[in-house]
């Protein structure tokens, strides 16, 4: 007579179930869950309601005019091209920085890890300020271009460079927990087996730290979108060359066009919610794929 023995799989889920009904060590979820929606809505969802319900105080064909001005299009082209250019190189970067905070011990190191939190605390018009006198035509850096025939200051990349400047951090600070969590051990043992540098890397290293690049991906395109104080003292701000969006903004607040600053506002958040719907989806694939 054979036993009949419960699946490995229905032992987990019954556990799962009565972890699930276990009260919590810490009491309060509905008051706690309540309060998450209620300040979730005045600071989130209020807001974007009313950025949504303000560009149609016109018309729609009016909106869509005031959309598809070249002026417009040209400053959302180059506020979205620069942020993703600036990521992606920021991504890259940012891998390596934290690879050296994390896996080497040098004098310094602490003065090193300090200096990539500082566009975090450093005011962004004070930031912008910094970079036009360094990459301006008498700067430190500006002057050597100036021979090479680069100009920084007043073009569009300035504003790549200003975005490379905010963004670096968002990507060191989502990648720096993760390889401080990875095993060593994997690595050793897939030299063992062995895989060479490269391959240790593209297929041991970079599978787990994939999620964490793009979560730091998405946070520095959101950031560079977005960003205003630090770009506009390097950009030179000229329509159709290197005006930012966020600018046209202001320019339509000053001249009392609320509605359509808020179409211009609604157009960048559109774009920013795809590309960050896109992350989140290869991110979750990502973790789906490494999981065991």
């Amino acid at each position: 007579m054979v036993a009949l023995a419960p699946s490995l799989g229905t032992i987990l889920d019954v556990r799962r179930r009565a972890a699930w009904r276990e009260p919590s060590a810490l009491p309060g979820f509905r008051g706690a869950f309540a309060f998450t929606l209620v300040y979730a809505g005045l600071i989130i969802l209020l807001p974007l309601a009313a950025l949504v319900a303000r560009p149609w105080e016109h018309s729609p064909a009016d909106l869509v005019h005031g959309i598809l001005q070249p002026r417009t299009l040209a400053a959302l082209r180059l506020s979205f091209v620069a942020a993703l250019a600036a990521a992606v190189v920021n991504t890259a970067a940012g891998l390596v920085i934290a690879w050296v905070l994390n896996r080497y011990d040098f004098p310094g190191r602490r003065v090193v890890d300090a200096l990539v939190d500082l566009p975090f605390a450093l005011p962004t018009a004070v930031a912008g300020i910094a970079l036009a006198t360094l990459y301006g035509p008498n700067g430190w850096i500006g002057s050597l271009l100036a021979p090479l025939g680069v100009k920084v200051a007043f073009t569009p990349l300035g504003v790549f460079v200003a975005l490379l400047a905010v963004g670096l951090p968002f990507v060191v600070r989502a990648v720096q927990p993760v390889l401080e969590d990875l095993d060593t051990a994997l690595e050793e043992a897939a030299q063992t087996l062995g895989a060479n540098t490269l391959q240790t890397f593209a297929r041991v290293i970079l599978p787990a730290l994939s999620p964490a690049l793009l979560t730091g991906f998405s946070l520095a395109f959101a950031r560079g979108a977005g960003e205003y104080g630090s770009v506009i003292f390097i950009a030179g701000n000229m329509p159709g060359v290197s005006e930012i969006g966020p600018l046209v903004i202001v320019t339509r607040l000053e001249a009392y066009d609320y509605a359509g600053a808020a179409a211009v506002g609604l157009t960048m958040l559109a774009i920013s919610l795809a590309v960050l719907i896109a992350t989140n989806w290869a991110q979750v694939r990502l973790a789906r794929r490494g999981a065991p």
